[in-house]
């Protein structure tokens, strides 16, 4: 029969299993490997476990895995689309046209699209080299009696429940947990056809409460690697997208206080400010980023190259990525993150005081060392107060809302005070939304939520494509396709979202 592409990259690895049914069966090849034969090997020298975990951390960060295309770099270039399709990020010119697909929302109506296959490639693959290292030391049910094994096992998990997630957001066009969304792989259980979204979302759940518990000990020694809080914001944004904001509150707190990490300063948030750029994974607020360095020999095909006019590549030559006019409207006088966006007219709305090389000279950065940020703990005190607006405690929620806006505000604890002052309802849960757009611009976020909000998007006047026009969040063109090579050659999935 024909196989799925997903089977293709599940035969591709060190285990060398097929994907048909005798994968199922008990069944014995003294030429390959077996999970029973890895784990033997592995306690006699752990770094065979150690190095496929790595291999997951430096996919999530590889460009051009999948395809050829200059837009393909991992997580940082799906945030990027995200932020597209929400249309909080702004096509504004082009010039090489890599984002004309998903600033027309052509991709995402079209499953022949390359954007479609980069996404579905991209993170069943994060999942079947994750299900590798979970097989390797004993299989899902197994806790490590080592701290080492435990540790490995709690970071595997984790970022199986990270590709889910992503996968469920970009794939379902609204929560509903009895609609067949995706397949379904943990590393002993294949199911090639969609399963509900329930079934994705309680392996979410597991893995993410198991990593909790597994990393609580975990001190890592590098930001790219998943700990604790990691594990505790992805279960927090899971929860969310869920409608569960209880739970979603919860997590999001723990976050907040067990993280060490304190708030994004003013300085920090828009140049000329101290320490700001956001471009450091040592930056404190960051709670889950990649450290860029001169040996990976990052040039051109980089996240920075799309986003930053100070270094050589798109951005600077004329594939513009500027804030929706519309939300930059938005933000008032007086506010630092109004001071993100350029206002010259070549670069207008660009982010050049936001996301830039620190030396701050047109393409000047050509190997590449800027960092990749995945994750800061900011997004979690405007999760707490949307969680809190959403469950009746707007006290709480103006509260955490006024936390981070002192930071951001030129009146600090006065001017924040008085913005969440007589916020109440829907216009308090109206005020959380837009400032999660506003503070989390360009990172990838905003998609997730405007589909939290249900929110009707309107596009401001200068995107290249669809200007003026407004989509609500569950219309198909804000979502993704099952790509083509998919449905080719996978006979389980016989329709499309």
């Amino acid at each position: 029969m024909k196989r799925s592409y997903l089977c293709t990259l599940i035969a591709a690895s060190l285990l060398g299993a097929g994907c048909s049914q005798e994968f199922l069966e008990p069944k014995r090849d003294t030429s390959i490997l077996t999970n029973e034969d890895v784990a033997e090997i592995a306690e006699t020298n752990p770094a065979i476990i150690n190095g496929a975990l790595e291999g997951v951390y430096s996919y999530m960060v590889q460009n051009r895995a999948v395809t050829t295309g200059h837009y393909d770099f991992g997580q940082k270039g799906v945030d990027i689309w995200m932020d597209i399709v929400c249309g909080d990020m702004a096509l504004s010119a082009s010039a090489y046209g890599w984002y004309d697909n998903p600033a027309n929302l052509l991709s995402t109506v079209d499953f022949t699209r390359a954007e479609n296959r980069t996404i579905w490639q991209y993170y069943y693959k994060v999942i079947n080299l994750s299900n590798n290292v979970i097989n390797y030391i004993g299989g899902n049910g197994v806790t490590p009696d080592t701290a080492e094994g435990r540790h490995i096992m709690g970071q595997a998990k984790a970022l199986r429940a990270y590709a889910y997630f992503y996968l469920a957001q970009l794939f379902q066009r609204e929560y509903n947990p009895t609609q067949p969304i995706l397949p379904f792989y943990n590393g002993e259980i294949s199911n090639y056809g969609k399963v509900p979204a329930s079934q994705i979302y309680d392996l979410i759940i597991s893995d993410l409460n198991t990593s909790i518990e597994l990393l609580d000990d975990y001190s890592r020694d590098t930001k790219y690697k998943v700990n604790k809080s990691v594990a505790q914001g992805l279960l927090a944004y899971t929860y969310a997208a869920m409608g569960n904001y209880q739970q979603a509150r919860v997590f999001a707190d723990q976050v907040i206080a067990t993280s060490g990490s304190p708030l994004t300063t003013l300085g920090q948030t828009a140049f000329p400010g101290t320490g700001s750029g956001f471009n450091n994974v040592n930056t404190p607020s960051w709670i889950w980023g990649y450290d860029i360095t001169d040996v990976m020999g990052e040039q051109l095909i980089n996240w920075w190259g799309q986003m930053d006019y100070f270094t050589y590549s798109y951005a600077s030559a004329g594939d513009q990525k500027a804030i929706d006019d519309a939300l930059y409207a938005a933000i008032p006088p007086g506010d630092v993150r109004k001071t993100q966006f350029s206002t010259s007219p070549a670069t207008l709305l660009m982010p050049l005081n936001k996301f830039f090389a620190p030396a701050r000279t047109w393409q000047g950065q050509y190997f590449i060392t800027t960092d990749y940020l995945f994750m800061r703990v900011d997004e979690f005190y405007l999760l707490s107060a949307e969680a809190a607006a959403r469950t009746g405690d707007e006290a709480a929620a103006r509260t955490r809302l006024a936390e981070l806006l002192t930071q951001r505000l030129a009146g600090g604890a006065g001017a924040a005070t008085a913005y969440v002052t007589g916020l109440t309802g829907q216009a308090l849960q109206n005020a959380i939304y837009l400032q999660t757009r506003i503070e989390l611009w360009g990172e990838g976020k905003s998609y997730l939520a405007m589909k939290r909000n249900q929110a009707t998007v309107t596009r401001g006047t200068n995107h290249v494509f669809r200007a003026g026009q407004s989509f609500q969040y569950n219309s198909d063109e804000l979502s993704f396709q099952i790509p083509q090579i998919e449905l080719n050659n996978n006979p389980a999935i016989t329709e499309q979202n």
